[in-house]
């Protein structure tokens, strides 16, 4: 069984507003904990133990739990949250809480990646812990910062696919319900190309992105 055109549309654009809205409220999340998982390690401008101690054990473990797996795990969660665990709206929320995690690592790499002597320069004029993040550590990170986003948006696409296995919706959906389901190969392959050249736009977006400021 071959589906329509307007049907695979209609997957992709539930895809893209999956992909847009977690990674929105994703990124935010992730940018938040990984400038926090920075400034308060041992020796940096913002040193506190606690903190640190209690907020890393805690993404390390949302970020080993497989995204299939968090997906049944929070339904309660999810239909409190946005009043039901099935569709495209309710992914939304365990993709947050997968990438979120993630993208505080990739963060917390990127800012790591900051020469010291930067900071140390940063403190002997005077600058603020909000100074510091904001006018040095940011900007000179930002580069990576952007790769670290392409790095986590395309790992976000695929963890949309797996969505389509509880009714999620999108492009893995499709896959499965008129895919796998009803034996069509046409229909996986088509699916299967879509994303490919999705994620492909996105790498070389990002790419581009990134060597023009670097050389800015």
């Amino acid at each position: 069984m071959e589906v329509s055109t307007e049907l695979i549309l209609e997957a992709l654009w539930e895809t893209l507003y999956m992909v847009s809205i977690s990674l929105l409220f994703g990124g935010i999340l992730g940018m938040v904990l990984g400038i926090i998982l920075v400034v308060t390690r041992k020796g940096h401008i913002l040193e506190n133990r606690w903190i640190f101690s209690l907020l890393n054990p805690i993404v390390n473990i949302l970020r080993s739990i497989p995204f299939i797996i968090l997906l049944v795990a929070i339904i309660p969660f999810t239909r409190l949250i946005v009043g039901t665990s099935i569709g495209t709206t309710a992914a939304i929320v365990p993709l947050v809480l997968h990438i979120g995690p993630y993208i505080s690592r990739l963060v917390e790499n990127s800012l790591l990646e900051v020469d010291e002597g930067i900071v140390e320069a940063a403190q002997s004029m005077g600058a603020t812990p909000l100074q510091i993040i904001g006018k040095f550590l940011l900007p000179e990170a930002f580069p990576s910062l952007v790769l670290s986003i392409t790095t986590a948006t395309i790992g976000l696409i695929g963890a949309t696919a797996m969505a389509g296995a509880i009714g999620g919706g999108g492009l893995g959906d499709v896959a499965i319900s008129y895919g796998y389901q009803r034996f069509s190969t046409i229909t996986i392959f088509v699916t299967v190309v879509i994303l490919v050249v999705v994620v492909q736009g996105v790498q070389s977006v990002g790419n581009v992105l990134e060597r023009k400021i670097r050389r800015a």
